[in-house]
């Protein structure tokens, strides 16, 4: 008489890989937002027109601090000033993503997924 239902194979093979599973995504989650928190204390900083401009952004994502060099503040080139404050915040967010896309690929690649 064949059997019914349950998973195939004596139903234990499944189960319990499930179960290794679902421990093994616990400890990710618990391990990535103990990393998320660290990453959300950093600041990364980033200069621009060889330091005249310099910006500090946290892992959030916020801006920090601005510091600017008195010779930058120009009243006559005030784009210019605008321009270098752009690149620099822009700098400091990129560092700040590539941290986080670090964060989370350490994270993710010991995870055996069955995909």
């Amino acid at each position: 008489m064949a059997k019914r239902g349950g998973f195939p194979g004596g139903g234990m093979g499944m189960p319990g890989n499930m179960n290794n599973m679902l421990k093994q995504a616990q400890r990710m989650q618990r391990q990535m937002e103990e990393r998320q928190k660290e990453l959300e204390e950093k600041e990364f900083t980033a200069t621009a027109g060889g330091g005249a401009v310099e910006i500090t952004v946290t892992g959030k994502k916020t801006i920090e601090k601005i510091k600017l060099d008195p010779d930058a503040v120009d009243p006559d080139d005030v784009e210019m000033l605008q321009d270098l404050i752009m690149a620099a915040a822009n700098e400091a967010l990129a560092k700040a993503e590539e941290a986080n896309q670090d964060l989370m690929g350490s994270i993710s690649g010991g995870l055996n997924l069955p995909f």
